[in-house]
């Protein structure tokens, strides 16, 4: 307390506490915040206050006391007349928080005028205090369409009932317009009746417009997630979903919408959970875990999935977890089919790969165990501008040696095997931002190993150069892994061309062999045949029944002879005839072979089923028109024991993008066992007794095939027909062979 205060008489502390008294009725700040429905007696606020001789207040007025805050007992005896600048202070506080309060607060009384009103909602309207106070009431502010409600409101407050928020446009000195939320409360004189109400405002347009921020702000963030390739979701820490990805939910077969609010264990397959839970504990403890998965998705597409397992640290403590999906099924089947593709050379290098898997045995300890790299600086005139202790432990210079010189000191003055000149790499750097090269470097005791250094350009905001940064790896082990890889690979391409030579000089010398066998043989058969003709014609009607047969079976076996020494020929012919590929429409090419079978065996009840949209290829037309009239005159002949035979023509694309093709038909059949030589020339599954041939037409058919880079195989059973399938790859090279499905001879065709 300040000791220099000199108290006043009696007379005059009394005339000063009432002068308190009645600025502090008028102040707003007595007023307090809006409460429930309430009736209070107002006291008179101008009864006298009595000290004692030690300035101790006996008989505080009640109304004062309420102004202070005091109660009667800690009032009475123990306050004196010097707190009360301490009191007024406080009286300032509560003054100043009501009128700059972040809510309107105003008093309206019967009349509905104002009786009170706090600075903040004065600047809200534009209105001054005297205008307020002396010029409006509560209508003044309130749209027609409101009034009625409101008066209502208020009429139902006097009489004594409790009313609730609502909301109304208030209008503004300016004609501008706001939506508030408006609570009352009663406030009643002694006698109990009416007096004011406090009332509270607030505005709710900010509230509405961040409401609508957020919505719009959620619905922007979902599309993000639901677009990008990486399915998203969240769980909190007692896995229960909060957030997944449009993409996320379909790979189990739901919306996201019904994801949200389950249980992980309610959204993953129970034959996965025992695989990712550990996982899901892993984050949960704040480690990152991935997991590969190879499972079928909820539509029964086979996919390979990586997922990511991230934790969610909210102030050092996991509140959930992210999960990332991500589709990797193409590369993998990309990794399997690369696999499949370079297991044949695989297999045939596996018995020369024994020394050099030693050498790279070597090779990788040496990288494990040397895996240097260094970090320089220089400026843009290539001088060394920072030499970095990696630096002075990869290349052996020190920094006094290396600061100042140029970056080209590093290399030997020898090195023709660098890309380009170490000058035309620092402008090239400069001029694109960045540039790598490979060459040897020089250490300080005059060893070399092999660098990859990539100098990249140090540009400010601006875009000025401030200089460039040098990162260079010692490569040399690896440097002399790739030559070592490369001449391997020089020499096995130097075998398979020797080799490849020596098969197509066998091929060639096997064909003019045959060639000139066949052509041999042709001779003597054409002077059997002549001289068996002779002897039928010298003899005439004298030949007895058994000669006759005698000369039948000579003349037959020669022409079989000649017909075996046609296909041999032709066959011969098969390896020397140059392919001309060109694009053949299928569906004439059968109708013209189907005809001309149909010309051969007049009279036969045979059902065609053939393709409607059977394809354009690539090939010879005329050789794969043998093709189609051996495999059909084929299925025409061993179907004859049927009643009604029935043969059907069809195709596939494969995966590959080539054509698999097949003729079935439900013919006698064969047993598939014990036709390893089905493809032999001359070789036949039935007696010529039987069926007709000389068991040319298959192997032909092979030949024809492999000249354009396919394959034929069949698939039979005694009795129950034969289907025959081949390939025609689109692009020369076939890498995987899809059979259809091809539906039994005897089934019905829908």
């Amino acid at each position: 307390m300040d000791t220099s205060f000199q108290p006043q008489q009696a007379d005059d502390t009394h005339t000063h506490l009432e002068n308190q008294a009645a600025e502090s009725e008028s102040t707003p700040g007595n007023d307090q915040a809006p409460a429930p429905t309430q009736t209070t007696t107002e006291p008179t606020p101008y009864e006298p206050v009595s000290m004692d001789a030690s300035h101790r207040l006996v008989k505080p007025n009640q109304a004062f006391l309420d102004w202070l805050g005091y109660s009667q007992e800690a009032a009475q005896g123990q306050l004196d007349i010097y707190d009360l600048d301490a009191l007024q202070e406080t009286l300032d506080q509560a003054h100043a928080l009501y009128e700059y309060a972040p809510c309107g607060y105003l008093s309206i009384d019967a009349s509905h005028r104002f009786v009170k009103i706090n600075q903040t909602l004065l600047d809200w309207l534009g209105y001054s205090r005297e205008e307020a106070l002396d010029q409006l009431d509560i209508f003044d502010l309130i749209d027609a369409t409101w009034r009625q409600l409101v008066y209502d409101r208020l009429e139902a407050l006097r009489e004594g009932g409790t009313q609730e928020a609502m909301e109304i446009e208030l209008i503004c000195k300016n004609g501008s317009r706001f939506r508030s939320l408006l609570s009352f409360t009663a406030v009643c004189n002694a006698e109990g009746h009416f007096s004011h109400t406090n009332t509270t405002l607030v505005k709710i347009i900010d509230r509405r417009a961040a409401a609508q921020h957020v919505v719009a702000q959620d619905r922007f963030l979902r599309n993000i997630a639901d677009r990008i390739p990486t399915r998203l979701a969240y769980y909190d820490k007692d896995l229960i979903c909060r957030f997944a990805s449009a993409a996320h939910a379909s790979r189990y077969g739901k919306r996201a919408a019904d994801m949200v609010g389950s249980h992980l264990s309610e959204v993953v397959p129970p034959d996965l959970l025992p695989e990712i839970f550990p996982h899901v504990t892993a984050a949960l403890a704040g480690q990152v875990a991935t997991v590969e998965i190879d499972r079928i998705a909820a539509d029964g597409t086979h996919h390979y999935d990586e997922i990511h397992y991230i934790p969610d640290f909210q102030q050092d403590v996991v509140e959930g977890i992210f999960i990332e999906l991500h589709d990797i099924s193409e590369r993998r089947r990309a990794e399997i089919l690369a696999h499949n593709t370079h297991h044949e050379l695989e297999e045939r290098v596996r018995q020369r790969t024994a020394e050099l898997f030693q050498s790279e045995q070597r090779y990788r300890l040496m990288v494990d165990s040397v895996q240097d790299c260094c970090i320089y600086f220089i400026d843009e005139e290539g001088l060394v501008t920072e030499w970095t202790q990696s630096a002075q432990r990869l290349h052996g210079h020190n920094a006094a040696q290396m600061l100042g010189r140029p970056y080209r000191a590093l290399l030997p003055t020898d090195n023709a095997d660098d890309e380009i000149d170490p000058d035309q790499v620092l402008q090239l750097a400069k001029t694109h931002g960045q540039w790598e090269t490979h060459g040897w470097r020089q250490r300080d005791d005059g060893s070399r190993f092999w660098a990859h250094t990539v100098l990249t350009a140090l540009r400010n905001e601006s875009g000025e150069l401030q200089g460039l940064s040098s990162i260079t790896s010692d490569m040399t082990a690896t440097k002399k892994r790739e030559d070592a890889m490369n001449r391997l690979n020089h020499t096995l391409e130097q075998r398979v061309d020797e080799r490849t030579q020596q098969l197509e000089a066998a091929n060639k010398d096997l064909d003019v062999f045959m060639y000139m066998v066949s052509h041999d043989l042709r001779a003597p058969l054409r002077h059997i045949s002549s001289f068996v003709n002779l002897l039928e014609e010298q003899l005439g009607k004298s030949v007895d029944e058994p000669a006759l047969q005698y000369m039948r079976s000579t003349t037959q076996a020669t022409q079989r002879m000649g017909a075996m020494m046609e296909g041999l020929l032709e066959y011969a012919r098969l390896g020397r005839v140059a392919i001309t590929v060109q694009p053949v429409p299928l569906t004439p090419l059968i109708e013209g072979v189907i005809s001309h079978l149909e010309e051969e065996n007049p009279g036969r009840p045979i059902e065609w089923v053939i393709a409607h949209d059977l394809p354009t290829v690539q090939a010879d037309a005329t050789l794969l028109t043998q093709v189609w009239n051996h495999l059909l005159s084929n299925s025409v002949k061993y179907t004859r024991p049927r009643v009604k035979a029935r043969i059907k023509v069809g195709w596939k694309t494969n995966t590959t993008g080539g054509h698999t093709f097949y003729v079935n038909d439900n013919g006698v059949g064969f047993d598939v066992d014990k036709a390893q030589n089905l493809f032999t020339m001359f070789q036949r599954q039935h007696h010529s007794m039987d069926f007709e041939g000389t068991g040319t037409g298959l192997a032909l058919s092979q030949r024809i095939i492999q000249r354009h880079a396919g394959r034929i195989w069949a698939e039979s059973a005694p009795g129950q027909g034969c289907t025959f399938y081949f390939t025609l790859p689109s692009n020369g090279r076939e890498l995987q062979i899809n059979t259809p499905n091809i539906p039994s001879p005897t089934e019905p065709t829908t």
